[in-house]
């Protein structure tokens, strides 16, 4: 496993990592490897206790003897495979180098001087720093806005292309200029090409099509990653995008992704078991400049404990195929399939493969650091039913919708669950205790069971249920497919539980989308589709006590530039749900003034609303995944 630190549900995203791991800082350290190699001996002074990440990322091995430390708890701690020495014992080295493991550190370097054996020099991790162009906080170097990044899974091949839709939501937070810094990466970590595209100004939408990139750079054809850098960024440090994969051979499949989560993990879950006529591929994308050793990534059935490596290296920035089958063969669904990966990845894609459509979908982060708590079987009423995980029921004439729970925290061992089934109105019409699930079960629910004949549309809830005991950590999970009755086409989502809509607050629940508990408003992003394709969004107003009655929604019409050309109003009953069509609020005339890279914004300011949104066609295919706001 790499020894590394990425993302802290207390504290946020590691900057650091994000400093050596950047693919330009990454090419600043080989180049500082490089001259070391002839400035021996060279000694490591670590004040901020970063070693192991920075040798763990480091794509040339730093030519490092000695490591030096100021804490005397550090003293005789094994860092980066080396023994801390008392900074004190420094000049009795006979070092010649000194790497001051350190950003910013001038006055770190000023204050050792003293302490150089005769004629050393001293060099700092200054010299790994990203381009100033490319620093949005030039005066604080490790400053979370320096590197607001996030890679995209892209792919031009075999009929298929990808298509990435945000907006410059920066501007909103009072940012200035920005502009996104890229680089395309093929299947063996190759860059493809390297540039810059403005962003407009305002909060307008951005695209970035893999066909239109092909044809401008004169690519061949390629399915690797994109690596994508805000700069100029203000108020998020994560660049937040859905992500369409589309038949550009005008075949059938259609599918689209949430992002990518920019933090690598150990392991992650919600991997489906492909059904007996089914190929399920899990694309291994490698998020550093150092390679993946054979024996790291491998898959094991959920709860099995017993882990199958892949046994083969993986290029940095490499991309890999890897079929599920060729690791655990026999395994069919409803079995879940763990991921362990050894924090080398961020959050994977998979794409199942059945007859002529392919679905693209996403795992999600396996928490290491959580454990059950206590409080929440003990939760107060006035918080009433608690942790609440949403999903839409589609159109039950037109669509199945099929529930697994998913384990998604590696301390869990049980999950004690119930289905409660809501109609648009909010009124409850179905309910299914799943019991107190062992972290191992093979289980999928059909919602055509709980509703005896009942048509429509409307949502479900996943929810916690102690009836027959078990534990609770918060971090409720379950993957979603939807399926159509006619076309066979399918498309699946996963997500996890929050408390929903209550002025009292649990922790850090109801979660807001800037500033502290409780969360109480929306701001959701949905893309615009185009003539074969229109976009929806299934909007859900969860409700974990009573809140308001019915929501006070707005659909904001942007244009390319971000101005709002239109709104409309939306009332949602309160524990209902309803499905958004903006070819049914807007007229052709001002969709056609919006673009196509125009956008719709929901806004609410009274609740918290849950969204799902995609792209629908007319020949059976369609795409659906959860949304983003900001």
């Amino acid at each position: 496993m790499l020894q590394i630190q990425t993302f802290d549900a207390r504290q946020g995203g590691n900057v650091l990592y994000k400093a050596l791991a950047h693919p330009l800082g990454a090419e600043a350290i080989a180049a500082l490897c490089a001259r070391l190699a002839g400035a021996g001996p060279v000694a490591l002074y670590d004040p901020d206790g970063i070693a192991d990440a920075l040798f763990a990322l480091s794509p040339q091995a730093l030519p490092v003897q000695t490591l030096f430390v100021h804490d005397v708890l550090a003293v005789g701690v094994r860092r980066a495979g080396l023994i801390g020495q008392p900074l004190t014992d420094l000049p009795r080295s006979g070092a010649r180098t000194v790497l001051v493991a350190s950003f910013d550190a001038a006055r770190i370097a000023a204050r050792i001087a003293h302490l150089l054996p005769d004629g050393a020099q001293t060099v700092t991790l200054d010299e790994a720093r990203l381009p100033a162009s490319l620093l949005t906080n030039r005066r604080k170097y490790l400053d979370k806005l320096n590197f607001a990044t996030n890679f995209v899974f892209f792919r031009d091949e075999n009929g298929l292309s990808t298509r990435l839709v945000t907006a410059n939501y920066w501007s909103s937070y009072g940012a200035g200029d920005v502009r996104l810094w890229l680089r395309l990466f093929d299947e063996n970590g190759t860059a493809l090409a390297t540039w810059e595209e403005p962003a407009p100004a305002g909060t307008a939408g951005i695209a970035l099509d893999s066909r239109e990139i092909r044809a401008r750079f004169g690519l061949p054809a390629f399915t690797g990653q994109l690596f994508l850098h805000a700069v100029g960024a203000a108020g998020h440090d994560v660049i937040k995008y859905a992500l369409d994969t589309y038949a550009s051979d005008n075949g059938a499949s259609l599918s689209c992704t949430h992002d990518a989560n920019a933090w690598p993990s150990d392991r992650y879950a919600g991997l489906p078991a492909p059904r007996p006529d089914e190929q399920v591929v899990l694309w291994v994308q490698n998020s550093h400049a150092v390679p993946i050793p054979s024996g790291t990534i491998a898959l094991d059935q959920m709860g099995a404990e017993k882990p199958v490596p892949l046994g083969r290296d993986i290029a940095p920035f490499g991309t890999v195929p890897l079929d599920v089958a060729t690791l655990l063969p026999g395994l069919h669904w409803p079995a879940q399939i763990e991921v362990r990966t050894g924090r080398h990845v961020v959050r994977p894609r998979y794409e199942v493969t059945r007859g002529d459509r392919t679905r693209i979908a996403h795992v999600n982060v396996e928490r290491a650091d959580l454990k059950p708590d206590p409080g929440i079987p003990a939760l107060p009423r006035q918080l009433g039913r608690g942790f609440l995980l949403p999903f839409p029921v589609m159109p039950r004439d037109r669509f199945r919708t099929i529930v697994q729970p998913t384990p998604m925290a590696e301390t869990q061992t049980t999950l004690p669950v119930r289905l409660d089934v809501f109609d648009a109105e909010g009124r409850q019409i179905g309910e299914k205790f799943l019991g107190c699930l062992p972290r191992r079960f093979d289980l999928a629910v059909d919602i055509d069971e709980l509703l005896n004949g009942e048509a429509g549309q409307g949502h479900a809830e996943l929810v916690y249920d102690f009836r027959e005991g078990g534990e609770a950590d918060g971090w409720m999970h379950t993957l979603v497919r939807y399926e159509d009755r006619h076309s066979g086409h399918a498309a699946e989502t996963s997500f996890g539980a929050h408390i929903f809509n209550t002025i009292m607050t649990y922790k850090d629940e109801p979660q807001s989308y800037a500033g502290p508990p409780p969360g109480l408003s929306t701001r959701l992003f949905l893309k615009l589709g185009d003539r074969r394709r229109r976009s929806f969004a299934a909007l859900i107003y969860a409700a974990s006590a009573l809140w308001h009655e019915r929501s006070a929604t707005t659909l904001l019409l942007h244009d390319g530039a971000g101005k709002v050309i239109a709104e409309a109003p939306v009332s949602i009953a309160c524990s209902g749900s309803t499905i958004v069509w903006p070819h049914e609020h807007f007229n052709a005339e001002l969709l056609e003034a919006a673009g196509p890279v125009g956008y719709v914004l929901i806004r609410d300011t009274t609740c918290r609303l849950f969204g799902y949104h995609g792209l629908m066609d007319d020949a059976g295919g369609f795409s659906l995944d959860h949304m983003f706001g900001f």
